[in-house]
């Protein structure tokens, strides 16, 4: 994970078989704000976790519905 600056602030190696959502509830628990990432970290269990630590995910999918997220 970067920062807005570019900034390494978490890294996670991982095998290459294991899902990219995976590791991300180990690294975001000092996170807040915004996570972006692409389309293939969308997955309803992980969009509710990130919610319940009040991050929201933000993918770049076009011609979908937008989806309000409470906080």
């Amino acid at each position: 994970m970067i920062n807005d600056q570019g900034g390494i602030i978490s890294v996670k190696v991982t095998t290459a078989n294991m899902d990219d959502r995976k590791p991300i509830s180990e690294m975001i628990d000092e996170l807040w704000g915004y996570l972006y990432g692409d389309k293939g970290y969308i997955s309803g269990p992980l969009e509710r976790e990130l919610s319940d630590k009040v991050v929201i995910l933000m993918t770049d999918i076009k011609n979908t519905k937008p989806k309000v997220i409470k906080l």
